[in-house]
């Protein structure tokens, strides 16, 4: 994918934190749950060859400020919180270099109204992905008010100018971390 926006990744291991997020960036980190593992195998259904190290992601947030306020969509709905959080594990930053402030404020308002609105997780966005990845079509379907995590985080960093080669609502983590080519750890790191 060719992108319109300038960006940069930065790592952050077990016990390390962002000190300078800024809104609409976003952090890509991988779960050890059932459902995360789920996640993943549905993913590697898409990424195969080379191309397969990007399902290593399974979850996606989003920054709304510069103290490290995060939305996220979780089981529970689309969340507010903040990245300290993350801190026991491993994830990656994709900061955005040239979107105006003005645009940030965008994507940032915009998962925010999504966590106002106490949105739910969009099991019925997953069972879609599932039966496109399954069967090969391109056949699409959710609730409105729904948001699985980087469908959020795609629909957000849409308001900075992106635009993906998948409909945004029904991206996966490995979409992202594929459209930014977001490595996962190296092996044997003791990383999570």
């Amino acid at each position: 994918m060719e992108h319109r926006i300038q960006f940069h990744i930065q790592k952050f291991g077990p016990g390390e934190s962002i000190q300078d997020p800024k809104p609409g960036d976003f952090a890509l980190t991988r779960g050890q749950e059932w459902t995360s593992f789920m996640i993943r195998v549905g993913e590697r259904l898409r990424y195969r060859g080379p191309d397969r190290k990007y399902a290593y992601w399974n979850h996606a947030l989003l920054f709304v400020d510069d103290k490290g306020g995060i939305v996220e969509a979780l089981g529970s709905g689309v969340t507010p919180g903040n990245i300290s959080k993350y801190t026991p594990v491993t994830y990656h930053v994709v900061c955005l270099d040239d979107v105006s402030d003005k645009d940030r404020r965008h994507a940032a308002a915009f998962a925010e109204y999504c966590a106002e609105k106490h949105e739910k997780y969009g099991y019925l966005t997953i069972a879609s992905i599932a039966l496109s990845l399954l069967f090969g079509g391109r056949l699409g379907f959710g609730i409105d008010g729904q948001e699985i995590c980087s469908g959020l985080v795609a629909r957000a960093l849409e308001r900075t100018g992106e635009i993906f080669e998948i409909d945004s609502w029904h991206m996966m983590p490995a979409d992202l971390a594929a459209a930014y080519e977001v490595e996962p750890p190296t092996k044997g790191t003791g990383e999570r």
